[in-house]
């Protein structure tokens, strides 16, 4: 489901030779650490991109959305092979809610009339597009049924501060239809923010700008998306709760209770479609009202207006709402010496169509990953920890596999799920790495030990110049976790430290989640020789190997402290600047600065003073962060080395309860779901991450008393955090 944005700003002109000069490894003593490093060399030798390769062209032949036969036999594929390379293999299946649509009818009613064709063509070359009936119609999950007609509005991307626009304009979109364009933000928020703003139905489409012919070549000639291609998607409100709609925060078990469909609160309030940007074309050419300011314009040969109307569209949508069984594999390998702490991996094997780059390409790297595990285990070498592997079903949907299974399975994983490590899709180009801070360390050290197959660098150092072209510092740094991939259950729901993983930004195209993501537009444009589904591999199963045999567990904490010290401090001075603009704002109303300003040709209104920002309290926060700073540079004197095992053992079963004390079990406000106090999706930017959620949001809608209270939530939870620190270093 994730999709990532990577911007190629140079072409790399490193001629140096790639080697490791690693003897040391966090976590390591120095005899374990050089056979760590011995075990990860001959697991690099058996990767293979010819498994890749003949495994895609498998699992993406048909679609297999949820629920369809050739999900089951995915599965059933994928459990037969885990089972082959010595893994104890079985798979758990939940019930689910998943909508198909029945009935889909776009029409434009005047001034002219236009019915929108909803229908994406076969293309030359790529046979897998012409399967007719066997394809998934475009539509988005979780849109209500509905049969609306009214006046359009275009609300470019459709997030809050298009609507602060619109408002400026004196537009107001009660009543209405809306269009928007996708990116920008995730789907589902467009069709949340639209009602919440009095719409009745919301049109998402793909504009050519953002997502078509300005960018390149369209498919079949190029990767780029042609102007029939539509991106399917859910629209459930996931910043909410994500997983089974109807389960909220338990199992969806054969035999569970569950809400009636309308009482379930992540089923949009209104019906929303998403369409091509050849069936947009029309609806937006016969707007007329202001024309759209420069920002909202795209790339279709128009004048883009913001309406109302006078074009008018009837919008109708129906679904089949039907319980559909979704197919989890797990496989396990048990540890040698603690086969009561695990360490987990995960891929989705779900796909909106055939799914070859989303989510098959991250699919085959983690089998592949574990094929060669399996292969050195059966040489005697196997992990000192039990590793789980998953192949997550009904992720498209709303994570909704990955989450019912942790809800299934929640208090044994906090009692002995050490990490969760996710993939998704994958191709060419840039290491993207995010996560739980507590674990950067480690993973900078492994990237550091993985050769990039296009240069003769680390994956490390290709990364870092890229981010310092962008303006970035000269640190490997996890990025902060959103939401989008199934990693989301287990650090914001569990509070288990996880990790996401994938390689991109030289793979560009519009095929996500239309009928072209596809084995032929995969092979061409994303990761032709697989050489990145093999760094990949060797990535995630150096950090697997790693987890499970470290001697002391691989958590560093000063670059946490680091991290989330830059969270508050950011808090703190967008606080300030928002109290400053909003005295700048009055202070020049007083002076009728903005009536000297004005127009004279125009009538002029004087503007109305803001709301006084008020003064908070951070102290809290600001005294624990420094008393947490006191904590972690004590622990940061371990010397390993002279621990017995014994008080390594003890140690390790400590630090793998750490992320789970940086949760709160009341949850974050409106939405209890999310535990997390440290990471979580924004509730009005769905995907996007929003750090110290709690405070910011709170900030964000100006509900002072809120962000204060918060504050001292996150100080209290902070505060626990510090008392389970404390009490690993009396165990040093």
């Amino acid at each position: 489901m994730i999709r990532y944005f990577f911007i190629t700003l140079f072409t790399f002109s490193l001629s140096m030779t790639f080697t490791v000069a690693q003897e040391a490894i966090t976590g390591f003593v120095t005899e374990n650490a050089k056979k760590q490093l011995t075990l990860e060399k001959a697991f690099e030798a058996k990767l293979s991109a010819d498994n890749l390769d003949q495994w895609m062209q498998l699992m993406s032949a048909e679609p297999h959305w949820v629920g369809t036969e050739y999900g089951e036999k995915n599965a059933k594929w994928i459990e037969k092979q885990f089972k082959s390379w010595g893994y104890e293999t079985k798979i758990e299946t939940y019930h689910v809610l998943f909508p198909y649509p029945k009935i889909r009818v776009l029409e434009m009613t005047g001034p002219t009339e236009y019915k929108a064709k909803l229908t994406a063509v076969p293309v030359e070359g790529d046979e897998f597009t012409a399967q007719g009936d066997a394809l998934l119609p475009s539509y988005n999950a979780f849109s209500t049924d509905g049969d609306v007609e009214a006046e359009l509005v275009f609300v470019n991307y459709g997030i809050p501060k298009d609507y602060e626009e619109l408002e400026k304009l004196g537009i107001d979109v009660k009543g209405k239809i809306v269009i928007a364009k996708y990116q920008g933000s995730w789907r589902g928020i467009k069709p949340k923010l639209a009602a919440e703003k009095g719409a009745i139905g919301c049109i998402i489409y793909s504009d050519p700008q953002d997502d078509g012919y300005v960018r390149g070549d369209v498919y079949p000639k190029g990767a780029f998306k042609n102007k029939t291609g539509v991106q399917r998607g859910s629209v459930m409100d996931m910043p909410t709760y994500p997983g089974d709609v109807l389960t909220p925060g338990y199992a969806a078990t054969e035999d569970a209770q569950r809400l009636d469909r309308k009482d379930a609160p992540t089923i949009t309030k209104i019906p929303v479609l998403p369409i091509s940007y050849e069936d947009a074309q029309p609806l937006l050419a016969a707007l007329e009202g202001p024309v759209a300011p420069n920002s909202w314009k795209g790339g279709l040969p128009i004048t883009y207006h913001v309406g109302p109307g006078p074009a008018k569209v009837h919008l109708k949508l129906e679904f089949d709402w039907q319980l559909k069984p979704a197919h989890n594999v797990i496989a396990i390998m048990k540890g040698t010496d603690y086969p009561d702490q695990w360490i987990m991996r995960g891929n989705h094997h779900d796909a909106w169509v055939h799914g070859a780059n989303d989510p098959v390409s991250g699919m085959v790297a983690l089998m592949e990953e574990a094929r060669a595990i399996g292969e050195l285990a059966k040489k005697g070498q196997k992990p000192k920890r039990t590793l789980v592997y998953a192949a997550w079903d009904a992720e498209e949907p709303g994570l909704i596999g990955s989450t019912e299974w942790v809800e299934d399975h929640k208090a044994e994983l906090q009692q002995k799920l050490v990490a969760y490590i996710n993939t998704d899709g994958n191709g060419r180009g840039f290491l993207g790495a995010g996560g739980s801070h507590s674990l950067q360390k480690m993973v900078g050290e492994v990237a550091n030990a993985v050769a990039d197959p296009q240069r003769s660098v680390s994956i490390r150092e290709r990364r870092m110049a890229l981010d310092q072209v962008r303006g970035g510092n000269d640190k490997f740094e996890l990025y902060a976790l959103g939401s989008g991939s199934d990693y989301t259950p287990f650090i914001q729901h569990a509070g288990i430290a996880a990790l996401n993983l994938g390689f991109g930004g030289e793979n560009s195209g519009g095929e996500y989640h239309t009928i072209y993501d596809t084995y032929p537009h995969y092979k061409r444009f994303k990761d032709p020789g697989f050489a990145y589904g093999v760094a990949l591999a060797n990535t995630a199963g150096r950090i697997t190997l790693r987890l499970a045999n470290a001697d002391v567990l691989p958590f560093e904490f000063e670059q946490w402290h680091s991290t989330v010290s830059g969270y508050l401090d950011e808090i703190m001075k967008n606080t300030e600047s928002m109290r400053s603009d909003v005295e700048k704002h009055n202070s020049m109303v007083d002076k009728n600065l903005f009536e000297l300003a004005a127009d004279p040709t125009k009538p002029f209104k004087k503007p109305e003073k803001k709301d006084a920002v008020p003064y908070l309290d951070f102290s809290a926060l600001q005294n624990i962060m420094a008393e947490l700073n006191s904590s972690i540079s004590e622990f940061s004197k371990t010397d390993i080395s002279k621990l017995s095992v014994q008080k390594r053992n003890d140690l390790n079963k400590k630090l793998m309860m750490a992320e789970h004390k940086l949760t709160s079990e009341t949850g974050l406000p409106r939405r209890s779901w999310y535990k997390h106090q440290i990471y979580a999706p924004g509730f009005y930017t769905g995907y996007g991450v929003k750090t110290l959620p709690g405070v910011r949001e709170a900030i964000e809608q100006k509900n002072w008393q809120e962000a204060q209270e918060q504050i001292s939530k996150v100080a209290g939870t902070l505060g626990e955090f510090k008392k389970h620190l404390d009490k690993i270093n009396t165990m040093r």
